[in-house]
């Protein structure tokens, strides 16, 4: 991996249409006003389908998404969009381990000028990855039933709709195992 992406997750992508690179890595505590402003600049139809519904305090979703950073069970990954040593989130992926379900849980949005480029499933990917080295074995996750996209998106990433849903939600989740 190139030394100018060292707290990266996975390999950095080029985009050379953008001249630029994304590179998915681990949020930290520092990276709550990021985080905050990132929720504010997705669409209102994008930001409704990440926190199934409307949510106007999107500073404290962000400093909760990111509070628990020093235990390695709870995580968040950036999408980032690196251009002319300016970084800018682009996506972003939040992990928690549920001890007492004995499964992780997630949600996952990705800007809405970098939807259907294949970041939701590297994201995807690197954050079931780092499940997997945490010894997680299942991984969950919830969405409206009318969010078609994320639907989608996980279905092509191998999880299955549980039927625990309810009229509004989906309940998809996955077993976990790594590849030979």
């Amino acid at each position: 991996m190139s030394q100018l992406f060292l707290e990266a997750v996975i390999r950095p992508v080029e985009l050379a249409e953008a001249d630029g690179v994304v590179c998915i890595r681990t949020a930290s505590a520092s990276d709550v006003e990021s985080l905050s402003v990132y929720f504010s600049d997705l669409s209102p139809t994008s930001r409704n389908k990440r926190f199934m519904g409307a949510r106007a305090d999107l500073a404290v979703v962000a400093a909760q998404c990111l509070a628990k950073t020093d235990r390695p069970d709870h995580f968040t990954l950036f999408a980032e969009f690196r251009q002319a040593g300016r970084r800018t989130i682009i996506g972003e992926t939040h992990y928690a381990y549920d001890a007492a379900a004995r499964h992780g849980e997630f949600a996952i949005s990705v800007a809405d000028a970098f939807q259907r480029m294949g970041f939701g499933l590297q994201m995807l990917n690197a954050m079931e990855t780092r499940a997997i080295d945490l010894g997680h074995e299942m991984i969950a996750g919830e969405t409206a039933r009318t969010n078609a996209e994320m639907r989608g998106l996980a279905r092509k990433a191998g999880y299955s709709d549980t039927g625990f849903g309810d009229w509004q939600s989906v309940h998809l989740a996955k077993r976990l195992s790594r590849q030979p």
